[in-house]
């Protein structure tokens, strides 16, 4: 179960991040395609339609096939070394940090680890510590996945020497306030709702038929993630938004571009030229996304901590028996 369990606690703190950045790493790569489609629709000034003649992208398969033809299957995994990095720092920072207060929520506070309120305040605040250290290589990972052909950046040391020289190095944390208003509740409601539909489960499900336990988690773990995102999405669409600011030359064979003073200029801005439709503008991938991320770190992170557990109780096992 994640988060702390006094009744059947196996998995260390060295071990929780262990599992962390594993379930990072794995998913990374299974969800590396939408992400890249979800990037380059937020980033679209122009309505995704088709009615549009000036909208790059229309559709989700529209997309798929448009960025396959002029950049390659590899496109799909651009900015893939600096998302590896982010996922891996993301999950062990987050898992290491939750693991810990939700021990430290049962021992000091009146309510038990399992609680609603303790994993939503526990995830809000895992996941913003999670997030002020990895930030740097989200701001990476956004613009390799946002630029074209001719691209700008050749490497990562090249990005990180280019964005230092030109532009200074706050540049790393662009988008960091909207990030962390929505870093919060998005984890919160993510951990506090597979908490509560991993007790629904227990309480629908008998005794004898939990045997799919890691279907289970995975089940939970994606509707958990569906809700989360769709009740925090603007924020996300405006943290991508700001990261790619002085950016704007590599975007220009995309369609248009603005430039934005902040916060909230980016929500005047888009609210003014685009509507509120413009807020969840690449909604649908982003969607798909965290239904198969989501579900994905949580059912390699259970599944890491239950190896982990097995290995451990068959190391004990045998040296009793020596």
């Amino acid at each position: 179960m994640v988060g702390y369990d006094p009744e059947a606690r196996c998995v260390s703190t060295a071990e929780a991040a262990a599992a962390g950045s594993a379930s990072g790493f794995v998913t990374r790569v299974l969800v590396s395609p939408l992400d890249v489609i979800k990037i380059r629709f937020q980033l679209q000034i122009e309505q995704l339609s088709s009615r549009n003649p000036g909208a790059k992208y229309h559709g989700i398969s529209q997309a798929v096939w448009r960025i396959f033809q002029e950049e390659g299957l590899v496109a799909f995994w651009k900015g893939h070394v600096p998302a590896q990095l982010l996922s891996v720092g993301y999950g062990a920072v987050q898992f290491t940090v939750f693991e810990s207060l939700t021990k430290l929520a049962h021992n000091v506070t009146p309510y038990g680890a399992r609680h609603s309120l303790v994993h939503f305040v526990c995830g809000g605040l895992a996941a913003c510590a999670a997030t002020a250290a990895v930030q740097p290589v989200d701001t990476l990972r956004t613009r390799f996945a946002a630029q074209g052909e001719p691209k700008v950046y050749h490497s990562l040391r090249h990005a990180v020497v280019t964005m230092y020289q030109t532009e200074g190095p706050w540049t790393f944390y662009r988008g960091l306030t909207p990030t962390i208003i929505a870093i919060f509740p998005y984890a919160g409601f993510q951990f506090s709702f597979y908490n509560i539909l991993q007790q629904f489960s227990e309480w629908m499900i008998p005794a004898e038929g939990k045997k799919g336990g890691n279907v289970k988690n995975l089940v939970c773990g994606s509707c958990a993630g569906i809700i989360s995102k769709t009740l925090t999405y603007p924020f996300d669409l405006f943290k991508k938004r700001l990261q790619v600011g002085g950016f704007e030359h590599a975007r220009a064979a995309f369609g248009q571009v603005r430039i934005y003073r902040g916060l909230l200029d980016c929500m005047r801005q888009i609210m003014q030229e685009e509507g509120p439709g413009g807020f969840f503008k690449g909604l649908s991938p982003s969607l798909l996304k965290a239904a198969f991320s989501t579900g994905l770190v949580f059912f390699w992170y259970e599944l890491f901590c239950s190896l982990l557990c097995a290995l451990k109780t068959t190391d004990s096992t045998m040296r009793k028996e020596s």
